[in-house]
């Protein structure tokens, strides 16, 4: 069984959370994740029905359930024995000569392509949650969509992590997050991310960050906004030289919408947070939340979120521009899919 180091304890000296590093296994990576155990008896009969029945798949997000459309080809898919997660390769030959510097690191650096070009892929070293933060990230998530029909889903991509509470206490039918639920939503924005493999920056150090709505305006038409200044300049300028064919598909995501939709996809991906991060940058790691924002073809849905649209005109009109940049490209280092519909702006 491989092991890694990763965060699994919790210190409240000074009344904040710092985490420490330990060695683990990796699919008992976040033993120890939630201080304060197993849920209450009151959350587990609140919770514990709708959590069983609970599919990713009832979030209409493109952003979560867009399946992959590539042409590129594919790894083969890892395989699982005796516990013990391997590569359908991986029966080296003792006699083998040791592999020099160069060539290893040649190795790693195809391994890693190999994991942002087949995303959809499980790996040997991903990292996975454990049966109880799984069950507490279902609880999490109902929580959250909750506060989200109730502020709808333009707010909702807006909201501060301090007004969802307040939200969540507020409304009978979703009810105050508990104290596992909240350290837990601590515990995943503040544990270092290139731990299982995002490797871009975090540039919301703050998990209670506010976006202020002055700050912000709504695009017609879409559901969502984008800052005012750069990125209301940049998306203009695009629409006009691009077309009426070009529609913003996702605009300013706060810690909460980023943190709503990155746990979305660990559920969908069978709670590997590896997995999920090739697709969604983890909380606090989103440009969405600073600047950036994505656009699609109008009409074509979930497509926009795959490499489909890659091949539309509107992307390759896009790139003759020439001042269009792409954050996430296809040899990207950051541990991130191919995203043709994500502009950087900032």
């Amino acid at each position: 069984m491989h092991s890694a180091d990763f965060i699994v304890t919790l210190d409240y000296s000074n009344g904040r959370q710092y985490y420490q590093r330990g060695s683990v296994k990796r699919r008992d990576l976040l033993t120890g994740f939630v201080a304060g155990g197993a849920f209450t008896a009151a959350n587990a009969y609140l919770w514990q029905k709708a959590a069983d029945n609970f599919s990713p798949n009832t979030d209409n997000d493109p952003l979560v359930n867009a399946e992959p459309v590539s042409d590129r080809e594919t790894i083969h898919p890892v395989a699982q024995v005796d516990d013990e997660t391997v590569a359908p390769s991986a029966s080296p030959s003792p006699s083998a000569p040791k592999t020099n510097t160069k060539v290893a690191v040649q190795a790693e650096s195809e391994n890693y392509l190999d994991k942002v070009r087949n995303f959809e892929n499980e790996f040997v070293d991903d990292i996975y949650l454990n049966e109880a933060e799984n069950k507490i990230m279902h609880s999490v998530l109902l929580r959250m969509r909750g506060v989200e029909r109730a502020v709808g889903h333009g707010n909702y991509n807006l909201i501060s992590f301090d007004h969802m509470l307040k939200f969540a206490s507020r409304f009978s039918n979703v009810g105050e997050f508990e104290r596992e639920e909240l350290d837990f939503l601590e515990k995943v924005f503040f544990t270092k991310a290139a731990d299982y493999g995002f490797l871009g920056d975090k540039v919301s150090t703050e998990l209670t960050a506010s976006i202020r709505q002055k700050d912000t305006i709504k695009i017609p038409y879409s559901g969502h906004y984008i800052y005012r200044g750069q990125a209301e300049t940049y998306y203009d300028k695009l629409k006009k030289d691009v077309g009426d064919s070009i529609i913003l598909t996702s605009g300013i995501r706060s810690n909460v919408k980023q943190m709503h939709l990155f746990l979305a996809k660990a559920v969908k991906s069978s709670a590997n947070l590896s997995k999920a991060s090739r697709s969604l940058a983890p909380p606090g790691h989103s440009y969405h939340g600073i600047g950036d924002f994505d656009v699609g073809k109008i009409g074509w849905g979930s497509a926009n979120f795959t490499d489909k649209f890659s091949q539309t005109d509107e992307f390759k009109r896009m790139q003759d521009l020439g001042y269009i940049q792409i954050r996430y490209t296809a040899d990207n280092r950051f541990g991130v899919r191919y995203e043709p519909w994500h502009i950087k702006v900032v």
